[in-house]
């Protein structure tokens, strides 16, 4: 949101003229004026928050840095109204003390016609909380459950972990992180997700990794393999003769699912070489036959 737009200012506006512009637009768009108008209740949401953060010297010079997208980044609509009474604004503008009901700011409201002014900390929500959990490769692909303690440890409570959690993707859980000092709403919960491998599987963001071996001759000939699936199937390969080691060989679709929507990665199977410890006689004189003949 280009604050200076949403008043209508130029950037080099005086703060008296800042001022000015929001006390036309507040006695215009003023739910007391509009009565119920949700595109004009939308617009003074916007021109509020526009004049919280551009009467204040010290919000305005962040917003002057680091532009819209930066300083929105950086501040939630609670640091934007933290310190700052619209209802001694409205008092000043003849609305009473009032705008909205609790909440009408993000955290902090201004409560209708009451004279109580800007709730401000109050109502302010509690803080958010993260957890970790470790995952196999398995679980990303079927989903699973955990019991995971919420609440400052005060309650345990069972959660549905959704296929295509992968690593890097968070799971959010309304009202499950830390209760407001304030008596607001409580924080979120974000589970956040570590894929380990199993079963020789091995993750790579929505793509799967699966190792397996060949034997030199396979390796220089060519074979046909049997690779296992994550949904339990299998499915035959065939290896090229001339194979080098850790090639990766890639099956689409049947690496691990996304949490919305149907799509799915890849599976790559990375074909080792394996490699006798000990000769047999005979397998010594051929590979000698081979070292005569240049290979």
């Amino acid at each position: 949101m280009d604050y200076y737009k949403v008043l209508g200012v130029e950037r080099g506006a005086s703060d008296d003229e800042i001022k000015k512009t929001y006390r036309k637009l507040a006695m215009k768009y003023h739910p007391d004026k509009t009565k119920g108008d949700k595109a004009a209740e939308d617009k003074f949401k916007q021109i509020s928050e526009a004049y919280a953060v551009l009467s204040d010297p010290a919000k305005r010079k962040e917003y002057d840095t680091f532009g819209a997208s930066g300083f929105q980044q950086r501040y939630s609509q609670e640091d934007i109204f933290r310190g700052f009474d619209l209802g001694d604004i409205f008092r000043e503008f003849g609305f009473g003390g009032g705008g909205f009901g609790n909440g009408g700011f993000g955290n902090g409201g201004c409560g209708r016609g009451g004279g109580r002014g800007f709730q401000g900390r109050r109502q302010a929500k509690g803080e958010d909380r993260t957890l970790e959990i470790t995952l196999t490769v398995e679980e990303v692909y079927t989903g699973t459950t955990r019991s995971l303690s919420v609440g400052g440890g005060a309650s345990t409570i069972n959660v549905r972990i959704p296929k295509g959690l992968v690593d890097g993707k968070k799971l959010r859980l309304s009202g499950k992180g830390e209760p407001s000092p304030y008596g607001g709403p409580a924080g979120d919960l974000y589970i956040r997700s570590r894929v380990v491998g199993a079963k020789g599987f091995f993750p790579d963001g929505q793509n799967v990794i699966y190792d397996t071996d060949i034997r030199v001759s396979e390796a220089l000939l060519g074979t046909t393999i049997t690779v296992p699936t994550l949904d339990g199937g299998e499915i035959n390969l065939r290896v090229p003769a001339g194979t080098q080691h850790k090639t990766k060989m890639r099956i689409p679709g049947k690496g691990l699912p996304e949490m919305k929507g149907e799509g799915k990665g890849d599976l790559f199977v990375r074909i080792g070489i394996s490699l006798p410890k000990t000769l047999t006689d005979s397998q010594r004189a051929a590979v000698e036959d081979l070292a005569k003949s240049g290979l």
